[in-house]
């Protein structure tokens, strides 16, 4: 596969970059009270690099560098780094080009790789790395290999640079499945990162992945975990997810999704639901609603692209903390975690601020992460419109935002800037480790950078070299080496397929709990085959001091058909009732199991062709449906806010007329809903076919405590043709002066 170069000279790249240090020395105005006093009128003109760097606020002692901006990048989503420190951004050239969206599925966009080659952290030079692609969503480097994944495929595909020109020239399918991808472009899997656990993980769908024999697999979750564009894990391997489409900042951390989805409902409170910008924000979804009086975004509406940062090069008070984008406040939020008892709640680092904000209108900061430097990266698509076409059609209060303000004028452009501290200095060392053997990565696996450990680890295990094994084993076993360096041995053997018996039942019983519990989950594969001598060597874990131990016992042993396991489990709940986590999230399962066990039997009433049509609509509930109306139909509700759409279960409205609900699918829905207002429109989910509209509408009513006939996709068919021609949305006043 030949391309074309496209080189940006080095001295376009420094002079572009010399005045990358100089940061704003403003600060923020505040009124007698304290309260920052907001750009109430700011301009929708375009700034550059040099000027919006000067409109961003951060804490006293944090700055911003620029390390890349147009035109050595352009609309960037999605940024990853290779061992060798080298820097891949994908590019959604075609995102958005005009307010209706047109042409976004042409196959344009790229994939570039940027590197630093005179070691100042600036990027001096791009390339091409991969082109003619349709908005590439989700990049993985493995060794010298890039994993991609398009837009509306499910296909994965790796990309290697064989001759050395800085292009790619090798492309290989390394997950097939031809199945395309109808869903908006907003609401399809983002992710795939390499996880602590040595498997790639997704938003949205009900999957996970792994590697092995040079091809990527997949295997099935017992739950899908909803989420949205973004997807991050901690230290311990912990992800945390975010649903823009639920207006829910963080969700699905208290578990791995493995285990099922669970959320407490109070894992945050409305303080940390609302936003608070220093520019007024009337480009939002909803309108007035959404707005406070003083013109700001009163709420969470489009995070994204958080990131735990784990890096070396900020104050130690950071590493931990939760990073989430918000582009259309024109900020990122920072985010303190407890854990109390197993049960992690967020808390906002700050009072009614946020950690960074912009009054540039088109600063739309999309993605973080963590990088070789041990620095924070923010990637800043820079632009006027941030939402996708089904939300700026023509009559939307968005829209009319959209054209007085000309945010359709400013595309093409993006930058990458660096987050780094007074007094500490980004780490300058060069990455070779595509250039290291396995035992010469090792020493990396205690780095004090999450990114240096996590590419040793990965890197070993794809080399799949198991004369390190005993040196793994020595690692795992000496309590005066840093406990991460410990946790990535472990499971560096684990992705080895070479964490034996011994080395498990010593660390069972070591003093550190976090140490305790990777072992307990690392050891899981082992348990699900039935290994009844390592079950029972975690008994006594029942009455383990720490309750996040005890949590990831009962979850390890969740899905084991072992009488053994069990038991253990029964005793687990017993002996530890006050233990939050552990009870709510097995009750939660619990429920999960009944309602499986209604569906199940209400569908063997169906027939053959209306089973079919209601399994299909499952998984597109699911994936989909569910991260506004709740896995269970029964509404979103997370941090003490009202629910952003309404529930669908034991509703009238479902069993009721099917051709209104065919409507409301093929065109959307707004407006009041029974007298209750919520801050988002059904988006119009007519581009789909009739068997996929027909899938969802007789899956909503004949599941979540529902029973109505199926829908048909002649049904569909039907209504289809009576509303040729309709462009807008629903409302339930108009649904119901419709007669048969």
């Amino acid at each position: 596969m030949r391309q074309n170069k496209l080189w940006i000279p080095a001295i376009m790249g420094l002079s572009l970059l010399a005045y990358t240090c100089k940061v704003s020395k403003n600060t923020l105005k505040r009124d007698a009270e304290g309260k920052i006093i907001v750009n109430t009128n700011p301009s929708p003109a375009y700034l550059s690099p040099k000027e919006s760097i000067k409109t961003i606020h951060l804490p006293k002692g944090y700055r911003l560098e620029l390390v890349a901006a147009e035109p050595m990048i352009h609309e960037p989503v999605a940024m990853a780094w290779d061992g060798n420190g080298r820097m891949y951004v994908a590019e959604m050239n075609t995102y958005m080009q005009d307010a209706d969206g047109n042409g976004q599925m042409k196959p344009v966009c790229s994939v570039k790789r940027l590197e630093d080659t005179n070691g100042d952290g600036k990027m001096d030079k791009s390339v091409v790395f991969i082109s003619n692609l349709v908005l590439p969503r989700m990049i993985l480097a493995l060794d010298d290999r890039l994993l991609v994944n398009e837009t509306n495929s499910n296909n994965i595909y790796s990309y290697r640079d064989t001759n050395g020109d800085g292009i790619a020239d090798e492309k290989k399918i390394v997950f097939k499945n031809d199945e395309i991808n109808t869903s908006n472009l907003e609401h399809q899997k983002s992710g795939l990162i390499w996880n602590l656990d040595n498997k790639l993980y997704v938003t949205v769908e009900g999957k996970r992945y792994y590697y092995e024999d040079g091809m990527i697999k997949s295997e099935d979750l017992y739950e899908g975990p909803g989420g949205q564009w973004g997807l991050t894990n901690d230290n311990y391997g912990r992800l945390f997810f975010s649903s823009a489409g639920g207006e829910v900042p963080a969700n699905t951390f208290q578990q791995n999704p493995a285990y099922g989805r669970f959320d407490f409902s109070d894992q945050f409170n409305e303080d940390f639901q609302a936003v608070w910008p220093i520019i007024s924000t009337p480009d939002v979804q909803g309108g007035l609603g959404r707005l406070r009086a003083d013109s700001t975004l009163n709420h969470f509406t489009a995070s994204c692209g958080q990131s735990i940062f784990r890096g070396n090069s900020l104050p130690p008070d950071a590493i931990g903390d939760l990073f989430i984008c918000e582009p259309v406040g024109r900020l990122i939020r920072r985010a303190k975690l407890t854990d109390t008892e197993g049960k992690i709640t967020l808390k906002n680092a700050y009072d009614k601020e946020e950690f960074m904000a912009s009054t540039d209108m088109n600063f739309r900061p999309v993605n973080t992460a963590t990088g070789p430097d041990g620095c924070l990266y923010i990637l800043d698509m820079y632009r006027g419109i941030i939402q996708e076409s089904n939300w700026t059609r023509k009559g939307a209060y968005l829209r009319k935002q959209i054209e007085e303000k000309k945010l359709d004028k400013n595309i093409g452009r993006g930058r990458i800037y660096r987050v780094v501290y007074d007094g500490i200095k980004p780490d300058r060392t060069k990455p070779g480790m595509l250039n290291m053997s396995s035992s010469q990565l090792i020493p990396y696996l205690s780095h004090a950078n999450g990114w240096w450990r996590d590419n040793a680890q990965k890197l070993i295990v794809l080399h799949g070299d198991k004369s390190v094994v005993p040196v793994l084993k020595t690692m795992v076993l000496n309590t005066n080496l840093s406990q991460l360096g410990r946790i990535h041995a472990l499971w560096t053997l684990n992705g080895l397929k070479s964490l034996d018996d011994e080395t498990i039942l010593s660390v069972l019983k070591d003093k550190d709990p976090e140490i305790r519990k990777t072992t307990i989950w690392a050891s899981e594969e082992r348990i699900l085959k039935g290994d009844e001598s390592l079950i029972s060597a975690m008994k006594p874990i029942i009455n383990d001091p720490s309750a996040d131990v005890r949590f990831q016992l009962a979850l390890t042993l969740r899905f084991s058909s072992s009488e053994q396991a069990q038991a253990m489990i029964k005793e687990l709940l017993l002996k530890n009732p006050n233990d939050p986590a552990l009870t709510a999230s097995q009750n939660r399962y619990q429920s999960s199991l009944d309602a499986r066990a209604s569906s199940k039997k209400s569908e063997e009433l169906l027939s053959e062709a209306d089973k079919k049509l209601v399994k299909q609509g499952s998984l597109i509930f699911k994936q989909l449906c569910a991260t506004c109306h709740g896995a269970d139909g029964k509404g979103v509700a997370i941090g003490g806010k009202n629910m952003i759409a309404p529930p669908l279960a034991n509703s009238s409205d479902v069993t009721g007329d099917p051709e209104k609900l065919i409507r409301i699918l093929l065109h959307g829905l707004s407006g009041p809903i029974n007298g209750k207002s919520y801050p988002d429109v059904m988006p119009s989910l007519g581009a789909n076919d009739d068997d996929y509209i027909a899938s969802v509408l007789s899956y909503i009513r004949n599941d979540i405590g529902n029973k109505a006939r199926a829908v048909k996709p002649s049904d569909v068919k039907k209504v289809r043709k009576e509303t040729t021609g309709r462009t807008k949305s629903w409302t339930q006043k108009e649904l119901e002066t419709i007669k048969k």
